[in-house]
Formats: C-alpha cells, structure tokens, sequence
C-alpha cells in the first residue's frame, strides 16, 4: 500500500524479515568499519558468553529503517530519531524481522512517533526501541 499520512492510524504496522548471513556480517563490518572479533572470527567468538559469531546490533536496527523507509510510512519518511534497546544477541542464520506500528500522529508537523522492534525466527525481541519520524506525503 502506498501510505499517505491522512491514512495512516494509530495502530498500523508493518514489518521486513531477513535471514542473516555470514556474508551479511561481514559486508557490515567493512561498511561500518566495525570489526569486532565477535562478529567476524568464529574461534574467537566461542570463548565469549554467546559460544559463537553474532550479528551487529545497529545490523538489526538498519532493519527498522528499512522497515520505516520502504514500508510503513514509507517512501518519503525522514527518519528523525531513534531509541535501542538490543535485548537479546542475533546469530548467523536467524530469521530477524523488524516491526514499525504507528503508536501517535502529530498533525501539526506530520510527524509520526513509532513501536520498533526486532524479533527472531522464535518470536523472542531481539532489539526493543521507538522513532519519530516526518512523513511528508
């Protein structure tokens, strides 16, 4: 659905899923030039309380902008801010899906304040969080 901010309503929510790869991880750690042994070498990561790799936290939380810019509002949102909470680490070859509701609409300015959260392919809240966005259509 193309979203205008006259049909959006409290209470709409949309979401993105991914499966999470090594290739994933590894092209985040280059673009962000976080290169964090827990997230790249495998030996390493099992001497760490997780026993294996994990994905980036804001690699999840890119899932939210996907989310809030391809879906829900949509095309046109201006991202504005964002709160995280991460809860719970992602792990190569999970399913993650994020999720936007729209929680408040603010007319003055069109702006919208959003529910995110990441959750795994059981279900369980990997990343907690809120953003405030400008919806200009």
């Amino acid at each position: 659905m193309e979203w205008t901010y006259d049909k959006l309503k409290v209470g709409d929510k949309d979401s993105v899923s991914k499966v999470v790869t090594g290739e994933d991880v590894a092209d985040f750690a280059r673009i962000s030039l976080d290169n964090n042994r827990v997230h790249l070498d495998e030996e390493y990561a099992k001497t760490t309380p997780f026993g294996r790799r994990i994905a980036h936290g804001m690699f999840g939380a890119g899932l939210i902008s996907a989310a809030l810019g391809t879906k829900l509002p949509g095309y046109g949102t201006i991202y504005m801010g964002q709160n995280l909470k991460f809860m719970a680490p992602v792990f190569l070859g999970d399913t993650i899906t994020a999720w936007v509701e729209v929680v408040e609409k603010i007319d003055a300015k069109k702006r919208l304040k959003l529910k995110t959260w990441v959750e795994n392919q059981d279900g369980k809240v990997v990343i907690d969080g809120d953003a405030l966005v400008m919806f200009n259509k």
